[in-house]
């Protein structure tokens, strides 16, 4: 099989992002008179959008006051966004190369999409990605594929004709409720396990992998 397309999860894929998120958490922890938590406890509150790390940095709150700490986060997350949020080794070589390929490159990503378009816009330069979404009102998030037939939808290409790249659980059920070839990265915010038992059909340790890896 010789793939088109390539779709990208964005935080613990393409960037890292943990510090910056787990210091938005702690600050709304901090307002709540909630302990911190450590940076490391973030790569499990992360991963299925802003609102689901809300419910779990803050179990006992109800649906009003999860809506009113989740706005209170995205307020201080759009001042923390670039402060420590950096783009792994080798992504910008691995995207040249793809490019280069005439390969089409989405990113689907459950972040709320504000956030999501910042960071792309800030961090890669301009035309890198052919489509991209975030979380959006009313759309499911990841592990429901919709978010990424939408971004396949503005790629012109079909599932089976797709790779899809990330570091959790959560993105290699993705892959294979949309159908695209799964692929699990190993330097993001999960271990190897967790993407082997979740159904990696491909693990990467480096992106240049990639290309010995998946037939372009």
């Amino acid at each position: 099989m010789t793939y088109k397309a390539a779709v990208f999860d964005l935080d613990g894929t393409l960037v890292n992002s943990l510090e910056d998120l787990a210091d938005s958490g702690n600050e709304v922890l901090k307002k709540y008179g909630k302990p911190a938590q450590p940076v490391d406890a973030f790569r499990y509150f992360v991963g299925n959008g802003s609102k689901k790390l809300i419910e779990r940095i803050l179990p006992e709150m109800d649906e009003a006051g999860v809506e009113k700490a989740l706005s209170e986060y995205k307020e201080i997350y759009a001042k923390n966004l670039l402060h420590k949020t950096k783009l792994y080794d080798g992504i910008v070589e691995m995207l040249e190369e793809l490019k280069k390929r005439g390969i089409k490159i989405g990113v689907c990503t459950n972040k709320h999409m504000s956030a999501a378009e910042e960071l792309l816009g800030h961090l890669f330069a301009k035309g890198t990605f052919d489509a991209y979404v975030g979380g959006r009102a009313g759309v499911p998030h990841k592990p429901d594929p919709t978010n990424v037939f939408y971004v396949l939808e503005k790629l012109g290409v079909k599932p089976e004709e797709t790779v899809y790249l990330g570091d959790t659980s959560v993105d290699m059920e993705t892959a294979h409720n949309t159908g695209a070839l799964a692929v699990g990265v190993t330097w993001g915010f999960r271990p190897k396990s967790e993407l082997i038992e979740s159904g990696a059909e491909i693990l990467l340790d480096s992106p240049m992998e990639l290309f010995e890896k998946v037939k372009f």
